[in-house]
């Protein structure tokens, strides 16, 4: 169990680090890649939709089965994921929508700056940032405890989501670096906060194995990791499908969804 809880804290915090991979990406590149974003977004969806359907929901009611009989424990698994995705559909509700971290930002909105173009209220935009930068700190903490739920009932599982919580993390990295960066001209303060953002999910993994694996019964691990199907499937259908098909226009993002759940599906069957 030890070996996992450490395997499950470096996931969350490689997961939650990408963040700064997309300031890095924002500052170093010279053009935005919207076909391997498209992809890469719509296969982290994939991912998710499939091993939260597929393996999450399905242990999470054998648990609360276990504990409890068969048709109470169905029932307590879809109040629980239900559950799940009304918890991270309020975080998302109560997040002002010009804050919002999912706004599809490009490497060029970079450029723009250092050619002259601060046509807004440097203040506005500092603030903007620094609240996007809050907003996805909010985003990522469940994130964080879903990661670390599911690695550390299957690892492979949870290697599997932290990768794609990565991918979804990369376009959020760049969300927060370019305000800042338009509103100070400094690369080091805007990967700074955006890096920082991305913090919230070990935080979140913490926070997991502090208060909650004390208590953790059969019920309570079915009722939390049917929660976190929900929060992940959510994820996928209200941020990561949207954010892919604006990068590209085409079926991209769906090819990429598809191919995110064969990879999936492969690898649950090879590690079966």
């Amino acid at each position: 169990m030890e070996g996992n809880v450490l395997l499950a804290l470096g996931l969350t915090l490689f997961a939650g680090l990408a963040t700064g991979v997309g300031a890095l990406i924002a500052f170093f590149t010279s053009r935005t890649n919207k076909k391997f974003l498209s992809v890469a977004l719509g296969f982290s969806a994939g991912v998710m939709i499939y091993v939260s359907l597929v393996e999450i929901f399905v242990k999470a009611k054998a648990s609360l089965i276990a504990a409890t009989d068969e048709t109470q424990g169905y029932w307590l698994t879809v109040i629980g994921f239900f559950a799940g995705i009304i918890f991270i559909a309020l975080i998302d509700r109560f997040i002002p929508q010009k804050n919002n971290p999912h706004e599809v930002k490009t490497v060029e909105d970079v450029h723009e700056a250092e050619l002259g173009g601060h046509k807004i209220d440097e203040d506005k935009l500092m603030k903007m940032g620094i609240f996007t930068a809050l907003a996805i700190a909010i985003h990522n903490f469940p994130e964080g405890i879903a990661t670390f739920m599911s690695a550390i009932q299957d690892p492979n599982v949870g290697i599997a989501i932290a990768i794609a919580v990565a991918i979804h993390n990369i376009p959020e990295g760049i969300a927060v670096a370019i305000p800042i960066f338009f509103a100070t001209g400094i690369r080091k303060k805007a990967f700074k906060l955006s890096f920082l953002s991305g913090l919230a999910e070990p935080v979140g993994a913490v926070v997991a194995y502090l208060i909650l694996m004390p208590f953790l019964t059969d019920t309570m691990f079915g009722m939390i990791f049917a929660a976190v199907a929900g929060i992940m499937v959510f994820i996928s259908l209200d941020e990561l499908l949207p954010a892919a098909q604006k990068y590209d226009e085409t079926h991209l993002s769906i090819y990429g969804l598809v191919a995110g759940m064969a990879v999936m599906a492969l690898s649950l069957l090879l590690l079966a």
